[in-house]
Parts: C-alpha cells; sequence; structure tokens
C-alpha cells in the first residue's frame, strides 16, 4: 500500500524541479485563492474542533478533478497540526489494509482517501462502524471457527475525494458530517492563482498576461499551474526569463502548446472533432467517442466533458452526446486560424 505521512516531512522527491512544482501548493488556509464559501465554511468547523479539543467531522470533498480536493485536506490536516495519511479507494483491498491504515492513527488524526467511489463493497462495510462508532468489526478464519473481532480505534477524521461523487453508495454519502463541493474557478481567482505561480517560479508576467492564462484554464488551478510551468519552459528555451511576459507572448506560447482561446486543449478538439464531423454533431453514445479516441469513458466523462458542458458546447441527452451551435462556430472558427497559419 502506498501511504504518505506529514509527520515524517519526507521529501517526495530530490529534484530541483519536484520541490518547485510541489511548492505551488498552499499550505494554509489563508493562502487558498478561491472556493469562498467552503473556505469559510472550513475555517469555523476547524475553529470549532480546535476549542473542543475533538476530532473534526468526516468530511468529503467532490468535484471535477485539478479543483484542490487533495491541497484542502493537507491544508486541513495542517491548520488543525495533526498527523496526516494519505492513500486511495482502489489500494484498500482487503479489510485487513484498512484497519492496518486506522489502528495506525493517533488522536485526532487525518485519513485521506482519494477516490473514495472506488472502494469495494466489503471494505466499504467496514467503515461504516469506524466512521460512527470508533471500532473496527473483523473476522478472523474461516467456516465454524471464524469469530469476530472488536478493535477500538483513536478518534479520527476521514475525508475522501472523488470526482464521481453519485457512484457513492448513499449509507457512506451519508456518513459524511461535512459534504463539500467544489467548483469551477472564476477568471479572477484563476488570475490570482496564475500570479501566484509565476511568482513562486521566478516568471515576471503582466496582469494582461495573467488573465489571457486564467481566461484558458478551463477555471481548473492544476491546468493553471501546468500551463504557466510549460510557459516557463518557453521563455527559458528563448533565454528571455528576465523579460515580463506580456498577452502575446502568452498568447502564442498557449497556441504553440494547443490551447484555443476557449481553453480547449488538444483532447477537446479531438472530442468535438469527432463528435461534429463523423456523426454530425449527435447524438452518439459515450462508447462510441471512446472508442474512437482511445480513452477510457471515465476519463472523457471526469476530464472533457465537465467542461465542454460548463462552456456550452455539449449536451447529454437521453440518446446520447450532442454538439451546440456553439461548438460548431468554435470548430469552423479554430479550422479558419489552422489554415490561416499554414
Amino acid at each position: 500500500m502506498t501511504l504518505e505521512n506529514n509527520k515524517n516531512n519526507s521529501p517526495v522527491s530530490n529534484t530541483d524541479r519536484d520541490q518547485k512544482d510541489i511548492s505551488l501548493r498552499p499550505e494554509k488556509l489563508n493562502e487558498f485563492i478561491g472556493q469562498k464559501t467552503l473556505c469559510d465554511n472550513l475555517n469555523i468547523f476547524m475553529q470549532a474542533t480546535q476549542k473542543r479539543k475533538e476530532a473534526l467531522d468526516h468530511v468529503l470533498l467532490y468535484g471535477p478533478p485539478g479543483l484542490g480536493k487533495t491541497t484542502l485536506a493537507k491544508i486541513i490536516s495542517n491548520e488543525l497540526n495533526v498527523g496526516f495519511r494519505s492513500t486511495s479507494g482502489p489500494i484498500i483491498q482487503r479489510p485487513g489494509d484498512l484497519a492496518a491504515l486506522l489502528t495506525s492513527l493517533e488522536s485526532n488524526d487525518i485519513l485521506f482517501i482519494d477516490e473514495i467511489h472506488r472502494l469495494n463493497n466489503t471494505v466499504e462495510e467496514i467503515l461504516y462502524p469506524a466512521m460512527e462508532d470508533l471500532h473496527l468489526d473483523i473476522m478472523i478464519g474461516e467456516g465454524p471457527s471464524a469469530r469476530s473481532v472488536k478493535i477500538d480505534l483513536q478518534p479520527f477524521t476521514l475525508i475522501g475525494a472523488t470526482t464521481r461523487a453519485g457512484l457513492l453508495s448513499n449509507p457512506l454519502r451519508d456518513r459524511f458530517g461535512i459534504p463539500a463541493r467544489l467548483e469551477f474557478y472564476e477568471n479572477d481567482d484563476m488570475k490570482d492563482i496564475v500570479l501566484r505561480s509565476a511568482k513562486l517560479l521566478g516568471i515576471k508576467i503582466d496582469d494582461e498576461a495573467a488573465l489571457e492564462i486564467a481566461q484558458r484554464s478551463r477555471g481548473t488551478p492544476r491546468v493553471a499551474s501546468r500551463l504557466v510551468r510549460r510557459l516557463r519552459d518557453i521563455i527559458t528555451s528563448l533565454d528571455t526569463e528576465k523579460i515580463e511576459v506580456k498577452k502575446d507572448v502568452a498568447n502564442d506560447a498557449l497556441l504553440q502548446l494547443g490551447v484555443d482561446k476557449n481553453g480547449l486543449d488538444q483532447m477537446d478538439q479531438s472530442y468535438l472533432n469527432h463528435l461534429i464531423n463523423d456523426h454530425n454533431g449527435g447524438p452518439v453514445g459515450l462508447e462510441t467517442l471512446a472508442a474512437q479516441m482511445g480513452e477510457q469513458k471515465d476519463s472523457i466523462e471526469d476530464v472533457i466533458e465537465p467542461y465542454l458542458i460548463q462552456k456550452g458546447f455539449l449536451q447529454k441527452t437521453p440518446r446520447g452526446r450532442v454538439a451546440t451551435k456553439i461548438a460548431l462556430e468554435n470548430l469552423i472558427k479554430n479550422n479558419k486560424n489552422a489554415t490561416k497559419n499554414k
């Protein structure tokens, strides 16, 4: 099992590049940009918990990938000054795996389970009494000699993260006292994230350039940070690190990276190309699109489609996926630009 424990303060990587990338994550709540209502509520809950000297209630963080679920989980641990252990749903295969994790926690520690919707049913059922009553009921042995062993646990907080809250069973979802949905970020927040990332990476960038990157980052901090790092690579290759990045430089870099004016990357454009050119705009089933693109259905549903729906390029109907008029206009515009640049 792959675990992470921040009590050891062990580095994830020894390379300078990885250290810089890791440092882009905020470590305190006042450094976290965006999701204001969610952060304000979390701050209240954490302050109340600290005053009562209790474990924070169990937290469920859900929303599209890259919005900061893992970062927020680590921030909660830092703010409460408690231990943090991390794993993911698919890794916990047996009840014994879960028991090993839970019994290793000290009082008020946090256990973070990413992709919690992928826990298997047996493990999930063992988790219920742990969350509610702070004990585990483990069966030892088989057949007539099998017996149940009760293991008492220290108070702890479970933080679950998922991109697909609808796949959680009702009994599991109902046991989280603090459900929190992360939304796509507004452009102003994204601009602040771009400026912060650029500063941490030693890039000089003006406000217009930062806004240009922000508007084309899919409302997702992970995408924004990745684009800023690639911008750093481009200006480093041109020996222009000390020159302030302007809007036109940022635009050229984004186009070179295959990101259009609407923030659609090559995968988004491939999706729309197949939908519009191969299927006359739909309706068409997800399985067909996934096969044409050579992608997993889950990846398309979790990564590509949410942003296309938010931008008004895609509709989900009972008969399948349908491209909108806006998507067709965007495709025509991109094709014209591609022809012009040849």
